[in-house]
């Protein structure tokens, strides 16, 4: 693909939506293409490419000394067969998951494709509820919650303690050190055994409403629901993705992915990219953490990703080592076609820094551009297939989905309809009536607005949680969503990240987690940076709901184990304010350490 591509329906869907008004000022968009016939269900995908190209990379991850284990669509196939064959021939307790509580892995992949090839439901949960604590209350309730009749975890000397702990009565497999843990079975053991006509029975017998896997919610409001994906879902929405990316039916897309599969991100629109398209996953065992993020910056540059997918958090780190080699820029730049980042809003700051880089080291400007969903949207809802001046739009909805727009309170709130969105929570038909209106729609909790009124085409932009939003004692409502990510450009390259501060209270004010950057400064430069970056707030105007006027910089970074920051490095808000109360009331209190503009 050139530069053109913006110019060529047969690469990109132009940018089209159909609006509907209505009296109480709310509207629907839809896209005018309808959407095609789509797989019956995910193994439909490794069937054909096993069968049309067997010798073609598939997957590939980085063994511990250093090389490449890499597989093929065919090998992939056969060893899923196998894997398939095993979990039949355990007799697996009727309608019970099977629950994965490590990281993305080749294992990992074949015991969950297996899994779904023979119509029974896999939940990948995050390796941070074992891994990160010696806390294992949560994991205990949420294995009690799935009732899994198989779990499965790479290493017992790091997950064996949490099963433990759990007293299931369940088939245990682990991949490293099976014989410490009474009674589990080792992951080879499951490669053995020879495929039967078993499998292609049971495959025949999954349909489009059979339960593929169960994803957690973040649980940022309570306990996670366990929400339920079909194999309707996952196919149908790339399927749309497909028909907006019309690029993948003749470029075959490579990921270098680093993205938990326990998060619909990566689990579901990259990994089914790759099985809906025939492409290459290459496993990354780096991520946006230091000492691990200079693991994905050795991958990208090695392995050359047509495709590159991030949440902006990751894009930050990453940006550092790109901008301070040109050899390792261009060797990321070389085959890639987009950058797409997701799972929070990107600053503009890291947008124009991104396109900085690309116009030196290539001549040219990279496709930047996102999407916006849920876990429950399996996930993509809308796709910004076009280009993009900045950051803020989330685009169109994509074929065969309703978006439904309307007034609450001072925005206008998302909702959304369609053949992939989910059927429910598992095991909670209360939680499950209250997540849909009278008409169908899920009610997500975005809210967004036209970027062109008089043009709908433009797409929408998003504006923050609904329920994230507050309002200062004037009365005066708090737009958190958005503010947090002009804060956080205003502070580059100080902020890792921002906390939007002043419900019921006469001001706004910013808790700030700083960068490495920013520990680098000379003792006391940076609070006066701090104080320059909000005075410059102030200077563009706005009223008090749009001016942060005080900041603290907190010490302790975001903690993944209170649930400060997900897997996909975002942050919580309501998570922080709520465990660092005292330094909100710090914040309003003044004394040492409070900033003001």
């Amino acid at each position: 693909m050139s530069g053109d591509m913006f110019n060529d329906p047969t690469l990109l869907a132009p940018p089209r939506t159909v609006r509907v008004g209505f009296d109480d000022g709310s509207f629907v968009l839809r896209s005018p293409e309808p959407l095609k016939p789509y797989a019956r269900c995910t193994g439909e995908w490794l069937e054909h490419w096993a069968r049309e190209t067997p010798d073609a990379p598939a997957f590939a991850e980085r063994a511990p000394d250093g090389s490449w284990r890499r597989l093929s669509w065919g090998e992939t196939r056969t060893l899923v067969g196998r894997v398939a064959q095993s979990l039949l021939g355990l007799k697996l307790a009727p309608q019970a998951p099977i629950v994965v509580l490590s990281d993305n892995s080749l294992d990992h992949l074949l015991l969950m494709l297996a899994g779904m090839h023979i119509g029974r439901a896999v939940c990948t949960v995050s390796s941070a509820y074992c891994r990160l604590t010696r806390d294992y209350t949560k994991i205990q309730g949420i294995l009690n919650t799935l009732g899994p009749a198989l779990v499965y975890a790479s290493d017992v000397k790091v997950y064996g303690p949490a099963i433990a702990s759990a007293g299931l009565h369940a088939v245990t497999v682990f991949s490293e050190g099976a014989a410490e843990f009474p009674g589990a079975l080792s992951f080879d053991s499951l490669v053995k055994t020879a495929e039967g006509p078993a499998v292609r029975e049971a495959f025949e017998a999954v349909g489009p409403d059979t339960h593929a896997k169960y994803l957690l919610t973040s649980g940022s409001t309570g306990h996670p629901k366990v929400v339920i994906n079909t194999h309707r879902m996952l196919c149908a929405n790339q399927q749309m993705i497909a028909q907006v990316w019309r690029f993948l039916d003749v470029e075959k897309p490579v990921l270098v992915d680093w993205l938990p599969w326990s998060h619909t991100f990566g689990g579901n629109h990259n990994l089914y990219m790759v099985m809906r398209n025939g492409g290459q996953m290459v496993i990354d065992e780096g991520r946006p953490a230091p000492g691990l993020v200079e693991k994905s910056v050795k991958n990208l540059c090695e392995v050359q990703p047509t495709i590159y997918f991030n949440v902006p958090r990751g894009l930050d780190m990453l940006l550092p080592f790109l901008e301070a080699d040109d050899t390792l820029a261009r060797q990321f730049f070389a085959r890639l076609r987009v950058v797409f980042y997701a799972g929070a809003a990107l600053p503009q700051a890291t947008w124009e820094r991104l396109q900085a880089l690309a116009r030196r080291v290539r001549g040219q400007e990279v496709w930047l551009t996102t999407s916006w969903g849920s876990t429950e949207t399996s996930p993509a809802i809308t796709s910004a297939h076009w280009k993009l001046d900045k950051a803020g739009v989330i685009g169109l909805p994509m074929p065969g989905l309703e978006l439904k727009l309307l007034p609450n309170g001072e925005k206008m709130e998302l909702r959304v309809r369609g053949v992939s969105i989910f059927p429910g929570y598992r095991d909670a038909p209360q939680l499950t009536a209250q997540a849909f209106d009278e008409e169908g729609y899920y009610r997500i909790g975005d809210a967004g607005y036209l970027a062109d009124e008089s043009h709908p085409e433009k797409g929408v932009v998003f504006n923050g949680r609904v329920a994230e939003d507050f309002k200062l004692t004037t009365g005066t409502w708090v737009s958190v969503g958005t503010l947090r990510v002009r804060v956080v450009s205003a502070l580059a390259p100080l902020a890792q990240d921002v906390v939007i501060t002043g419900h019921d209270r006469d001001e706004v004010g910013v808790l700030v987690f700083p960068t490495p950057a920013a520990a680098q400064l000379p003792p006391g430069e940076l609070p006066g940076r701090v104080a320059a970056a909000l005075k410059s707030l102030k200077a563009e105007g706005g009223g008090s709901s749009q001016v942060p006027v005080r900041a603290l910089v907190l010490a302790e970074p975001p903690s993944t184990d209170a649930g400060e920051i997900t897997d996909k490095g975002y942050i919580n808000q309501g998570a922080v304010l709520r465990r660092r109360a005292d330094a909100v009331q710090q914040l309003y209190a003044g004394g040492p350490g409070v900033i003001r503009a």
